[in-house]
């Protein structure tokens, strides 16, 4: 445990030891012949799955004549429901179809050594917000079971956009939440970056369950492309923002910035491999974002600012932590440009927890004794 954490008690960048759960493994990057097996299970494979099936249709179209990529969720979500049974049919074949591709990845996960026993998987990312997403993902459900993986598959609760910011409480020590009622959080992607002041609301649940964004900024890096340094400028103006906007509130902040990055975090702040999306060179070995954040805002309140980054599929799980005490092995899958993956064990063992959990393995064997 020493090695994964501070004197002042926060874990390292890119920790397996965090204060709730151990990390038994992020980023994992599963090939066959064809590639990347998570580019089978990505928005983009959704995207081209439909594409394949409307060019089967011809010149009769029931979507038109839009790009596949250009067709919004809510448009998709529209031809669900629809009179046009063509229309309706062919997004329902997609969803099938990709059923399937997220069925097989999701089996040759838990077939890993890091994924064994795992009990359910939280499915995160913007894919999940449309009805078409929610329907892919329940599809999945049944042929995991069906292929005889007992293990359920479910939505993440949190909004997608707020999951990877709320996360970030669950990165930080307990004895934060007893002195402050919020803290900084960023989520940084291949074409946005999202800071946010998170409320704990610690003393309406201690489990960090009521957690809620209280403000956030959003900006479209992808849309500009900055250099890193002008990046990072911009990140270290919209954190002081939102500084400002908290005091003005009346919040209590705690010292504390929770970062949610893509790639291998190594432990020192720098990123191993996995960034490639991000703006400039951020796997360069003189390039820290940790170290940078903390030059561009040494203080926040009457304290040093200590600042800690992890694995954005990771961050993004963490969101889902106190609604995974009934299981013990746990993991999350993020649908967005890649399919962003992390598996963790529970390490709070509170009497009710447990006792869930002996409950949930007394059913389990009671099921099997009368199959």
């Amino acid at each position: 445990m020493a090695e994964d954490t501070t004197t002042t008690g926060i874990a390292r960048h890119g920790a397996t030891r965090l204060p709730s759960v151990d990390v038994d493994s992020f980023n994992i990057e599963l090939k066959d012949d064809d590639g990347f097996l998570g580019d089978r299970a990505s928005k983009g494979a959704f995207r081209r799955i439909l594409d394949g099936l409307r060019k089967l249709k011809d010149d009769d179209d029931p979507l038109g004549n839009k790009d596949s990529d250009d067709i919004g969720k809510t448009e998709l979500d529209e031809a669900l429901v629809g009179e046009d049974i063509h229309a309706a049919a062919l997004v329902h074949g997609a969803i099938e179809e990709f059923a399937q591709e997220l069925a097989y990845v999701t089996g040759r996960f838990l077939k890993t050594k890091a994924w064994a026993g795992t009990e359910r998987i939280v499915v995160g990312g913007g894919f999940r917000l449309s009805r078409v997403g929610e329907l892919a993902i329940a599809r999945t459900d049944v042929l995991l079971k069906a292929a005889e993986f007992d293990v359920d598959l479910v939505p993440i609760r949190f909004h997608p956009d707020e999951a990877g910011l709320i996360g970030c409480l669950h990165l930080a020590p307990s004895w934060i939440f007893e002195a402050h009622d919020s803290i900084i959080a960023v989520d940084i992607g291949g074409t946005n970056i999202r800071c946010g002041v998170v409320e704990t609301r610690w003393k309406k649940a201690k489990d960090l369950s009521k957690a809620e964004v209280f403000k956030s900024e959003l900006w479209r890096h992808a849309d500009d492309e900055p250099t890193r340094e002008g990046t990072v400028k911009r990140l270290v103006k919209m954190l002081k923002g939102l500084i400002t906007a908290a005091e003005a509130e009346g919040l209590k902040l705690a010292p504390f910035i929770g970062i949610s990055c893509p790639g291998v975090i190594n432990g020192d702040g720098s990123i191993e491999k996995g960034a490639q999306n991000l703006p400039g060179n951020w796997e360069s070995s003189k390039f820290n974002l940790p170290a940078s954040l903390v030059e561009g805002i040494p203080q926040i309140g009457d304290h040093d600012t200590a600042v800690l980054m992890h694995n954005d599929g990771v961050a993004q799980g963490l969101s889902e932590v106190p609604f995974m005490q009934d299981v013990e092995s746990w993991g999350v899958l993020t649908i967005g440009t890649g399919l962003g993956n992390a598996r963790f064990t529970n390490r709070a063992k509170e009497k009710n927890g447990r006792k869930a959990r002996e409950d949930k393995k007394d059913d389990k064997k009671e099921k099997k004794s009368k199959d």
